[in-house]
This record gives C-alpha cells, sequence and structure tokens, in this order.
C-alpha cells in the first residue's frame, strides 16, 4: 500500500512538472496569458500565468475519485469539487481573458455558499476547554471565512514562489497530522496537492517562468479554508490548528487588508502594501523571502503540532505565533506607500 501511494505521488509531482513546462511555453507563444508588468508588479518581465490550472485540475481530478468510490466524507468531497471548480474555473477565465471585480466576487460567494451547506458550516467551535455553539452564525461565520480566504490566498501571491512554498508546507503538515489523526484519505489528498505543488514550484520558484494565477492563488486559499472547517469537526486538527499553519497569509493578508480599510485606501486596487512585498522593496530577493516563508512555516508547523497534542494550549499558542507574526508585519510592511495611496 505504501509502495502505491509512493508511486502516486511522485507520478502526480513528474505530471505537474511536466504540464506546467508545456503550459509555460504555450502561453510564451502568445499573449493572452502573458502578464505585463506595471508600476504595482513584482516581476519586470511578462510572464505566463494561469500555470496553477495544472495542480488545481490534478486535484479536483483526485478529490472527484474520492467522491465517485464513496470514500468517507462524501459531503467534503462534493463540497470540494462543486466549490472547487466554480473557483477554479472563474479563476482560469480571469487570467485568460479578466472578469470584473463583482463578478468574480459573487461567483466565490456562490462557491463558498455551496461549501459552507455541503460541509454543515460551523455549528460547533471549542476553544479548549468548553465547546461554544453557534447555530446560524456558524454558517454565516463559516462562509464569511471561505470567501475572505479564497481572496486572501490570491493577493498573497505577489512574488516568486510564495504562494506554491505557503501550499506545500500547510498541506504537508496538515497532511501528516490527519493520518495522525486517523484520517488517511484527506491526508494523502493534502499530500499529493503538496506534490502537485512541488512539480509547479519547478518552473515557479524565483525567477519564475510561469505565475499560478487565480486559478491556483484562489482554489489553494479555497481549499484550506474548506478542509480548516471540515476537519475542525470531523478530525481532531481543530480550525486552531489549521490557523496556526496558515499564520503567515492570515497575519500578513487580514492586516493589510484592515490598515488599508482604516486609510480608506480601496481594498482591490492592485498595490504592494504586504511584508513580503516590503520585504522585497527592502532589497531581499524573491527567494530569500519565500525560503524565509517556508522557515516560518516549518516553526509555525512545529507549534501547531503542540497545539494538535495539547487542545486546551492551542487558542493560546495562536496567540503567540499571531503576535510574532503581526511585529515581522509592522517591521516590514512599506507604510510610506499606504499613506500616498
Amino acid at each position: 500500500m505504501i509502495l502505491l501511494v509512493s508511486v502516486v505521488l511522485v507520478a502526480t509531482a513528474l505530471i505537474s512538472l511536466l504540464l506546467t513546462a508545456w503550459m509555460a511555453r504555450t502561453a510564451r507563444g502568445g499573449e493572452v496569458l502573458l502578464d505585463v508588468p506595471n508600476e504595482r508588479s513584482s516581476h519586470t518581465s511578462p510572464t505566463p500565468r494561469g500555470g496553477g490550472i495544472v495542480f488545481s485540475g490534478l486535484f479536483l481530478a483526485a478529490a472527484a475519485v474520492c467522491l465517485s468510490v464513496s470514500i468517507p466524507h462524501r459531503e467534503l468531497w462534493i463540497a470540494l469539487v462543486g466549490g472547487g471548480s466554480v473557483v477554479a474555473l472563474v479563476g482560469w477565465l480571469d487570467d485568460w481573458r479578466g472578469l470584473p471585480s463583482f463578478a468574480r466576487l459573487g461567483l466565490y460567494a456562490v462557491a463558498a455558499a455551496w461549501a459552507t451547506y455541503w460541509i454543515g458550516g460551523l455549528p460547533v467551535l471549542s476553544l479548549g476547554f468548553v465547546d461554544v455553539r453557534f447555530g446560524l452564525v456558524g454558517h454565516v461565520a463559516a462562509w464569511g471565512f471561505i470567501l475572505a480566504f479564497t481572496n486572501i490566498y490570491n493577493f498573497m501571491d505577489g512574488i516568486d514562489g510564495i504562494a506554491a512554498s505557503e501550499g506545500i508546507t500547510v498541506s504537508v503538515t496538515a497532511g501528516v497530522l490527519l493520518l495522525a489523526s486517523g484520517e488517511p484519505y484527506v491526508g494523502w489528498l493534502l499530500i499529493g496537492l503538496a506534490m502537485a505543488l512541488l512539480g509547479f514550484l519547478r518552473w515557479n520558484w524565483s525567477p519564475a517562468r510561469v505565475f499560478m494565477g487565480d486559478v491556483g492563488s484562489n482554489m489553494l486559499g479555497f481549499v484550506f479554508a474548506t478542509a480548516a472547517l471540515a476537519m475542525d469537526q470531523l478530525s481532531s486538527v481543530s480550525v486552531w490548528v489549521w490557523a496556526i499553519l496558515l499564520g503567515v497569509f492570515v497575519v500578513d493578508g487580514f492586516l493589510t487588508f484592515g490598515r488599508r480599510l482604516a486609510r480608506r485606501l480601496p481594498p482591490y486596487k492592485a498595490h504592494r502594501s504586504h511584508a513580503y512585498q516590503g520585504a522585497v522593496q527592502m532589497g531581499h530577493s524573491h527567494a530569500v523571502v519565500s525560503l524565509a516563508i517556508i522557515g516560518i512555516n516549518i516553526v509555525l508547523g512545529g507549534i501547531a503540532a503542540m497545539a494538535w497534542l495539547c487542545p486546551a494550549g492551542a487558542i493560546p499558542l495562536l496567540v503567540v505565533s499571531y503576535a510574532g507574526l503581526a511585529v515581522l508585519h509592522m517591521r516590514y510592511s512599506p507604510l510610506g506607500e499606504e499613506r500616498q495611496g
């Protein structure tokens, strides 16, 4: 069994590697999928985008197989396949031709509602020492979180390798914790996603030959948010553990979003106000910043494992982790640009 799984994982990485290379070469032959630099960009030459269609397609195909062969957690597979297909399609169309922001947001909201319905929202939230029942409020909160993180992940995909690196480290750690929690199917699916991302990262690492685009970044945000809420109810990997694992993107994404709103700056307008973008503006290379994210995520993975082993300490560990990440955010976030608008 282990041998078969290993072969599948290696094959997944190789398929992703080869298909991404083919997609990048094909896109360079035209102008539709080329991302042309502007004053807000962190890259300097036209680069194909939309490479995330490869690992998104592989993940959706694997989830569809899980659904078709009646693997446990049918509701989760329906949520991922149905909602994920909408998110990936909308992202691909936006990468290809461009869609109005209200149309994208509306369709992502529909996908989030679909996922929320099938996974049952967040009816109960454990605080470690007591369970809080939310009822309908939990459904609204779950929908809002899936929608928000679907977009936040996209906002954080601004330099070479960062979103894929985040996806690999989160998928591997969450997958291992789920395997240890007795959830082999979801665990191996996430590890398979990490392998598909690894094949993609070969071409996305600095200097990137292809970008994942909305089809990849929005898809990853949707998958992680949906899996986090579902597994909180179905396994011992609580939403607090997931929140620690996703801390880099959650803290930088939401703090940047909130600070721009506080300064009455358009939250959806392209900008370079994130901390990781500020680090690049300070002279650090894309590769160095992405490696730093990997290093931080390794530390967060250890903290998340501690939270998994000791559920009562999950929230304090989350608070400490987020405090440290907030300090890093304030250190590197380019405040000057925010003031100028």
